[in-house]
């Protein structure tokens, strides 16, 4: 397939990103005031406490087998390398730029967390709808590959339970362990993996799949809302701040330059001994995870902490208004690395 032809197939998810951040940017200027501050956090909480929950959920039960995970087991591996190495990038960024104190945090948060989530599920399955796409049917690419991007999402399901465990031994907070995407994750393998339930509502002639047909509705919504979102958070980094350009620009680099670099060699050599099994689609998406911009939950953090929020709107805008560029440049050579 050209080169030509798959950088069109590229470039078309990231234009739709483009065009629906841009209006959500758009809602949220002050003189037109539909996404504001406060509407932006309402439209949060239904991402966080229903659209995000049935996506994976639903995706996840449809996709995952017992046979599909002893395919798919690197994939949390791989995520895992994405965050050591971008920690220990974004450590040498800090040693060279020295950034405040209070900035480390978020330079290494910048550097190792990808947007695993939001990213791959609009980019995935519009790749697979795009004429002439390498990966076959666009309706079975749009189901593994939305399988593939949920389970993106299900290591954060991994990463809770570290993060919480000290506190449910000593608070026994379960219902901070247990948030809905969480929830979402178990139920998806619960509905996957048990033969039982699977038949009960996976299927146009499972008794009660209109269950999962409703979770499949509501998951729909997830897409365009975090995405409007997203646009809207990022105008606070037309306010600028007084963040080192030379901090901006290291976290570039590793995101952009380094991490898909050895993103190539890892996935690359993982497919050739034999950890990999040989899958354009799983490939591409293992690729892709290596190329994301900043997750947009670092935005979140920092505004929970009260540490280094201005500086971050900076890095977020810049970071998202390169990825239209990157994110192309890359996804164009991956496809051809794995078609």
């Amino acid at each position: 397939m050209g080169f030509l032809n798959l950088f069109a197939i590229s470039s078309m998810p990231v234009l739709k990103v483009l065009l629906v951040s841009g209006l959500g940017s758009y809602l949220a200027l002050d003189r037109i005031d539909i996404l504001g501050e406060d509407a932006r956090k309402h439209l949060n909480n239904i991402v966080f406490f229903v659209f995000n929950p049935a996506l994976v959920s639903s995706n996840l039960a449809k996709t995952i087998t017992y046979e599909s995970m002893v395919q798919m087991w690197f994939m949390p591996f791989n995520i895992l390398i994405t965050f050591i190495i971008g920690s220990a990038l974004g450590w040498v960024v800090i040693q060279i730029t020295r950034p405040p104190p209070h900035l480390h945090g978020l330079v290494i948060g910048c550097c190792a967390a990808g947007n695993l989530g939001n990213m791959l599920l609009i980019i995935i399955p519009a790749v697979c709808k795009e004429r002439g796409s390498p990966f076959g049917d666009s309706d079975v690419c749009s189901e593994y590959g939305m399988g593939y991007a949920s389970l993106s999402m299900a290591v954060s399901f991994s990463d809770k339970i570290k993060q919480h465990l000290d506190m449910l031994l000593q608070l026994m907070n379960l219902k901070r362990l247990f948030a809905p995407s969480t929830t979402g994750v178990i139920a998806g393998f619960v509905v996957g993996l048990v033969p039982q339930i699977r038949k009960l509502l996976i299927g146009e002639t499972a008794p009660v799949h209109v269950i999962q047909d409703t979770a499949l509705l509501l998951g729909d919504g997830a897409i365009p809302a975090v995405t409007l979102v997203m646009g809207g958070n990022l105008l606070r980094g037309l306010k600028g701040s007084e963040i080192q350009k030379s901090i901006i620009l290291g976290i570039i680099i590793v995101r952009y330059v380094a991490l898909p670099l050895l993103g190539i060699v890892i996935v690359k050599g993982a497919t050739r001994f034999g950890l990999v099994h040989h899958n354009p689609l799983y490939e591409f998406v293992l690729l892709l995870q290596f190329a994301l911009p900043p997750a947009m939950n670092i935005g979140t953090m920092s505004q929970l902490f009260g540490a280094g929020e201005s500086e971050c709107s900076v890095i977020m805008l810049w970071c998202y208004a390169l990825a239209s560029i990157t994110l192309t440049l890359w996804s164009t050579l991956f496809l051809w690395l794995v078609a």
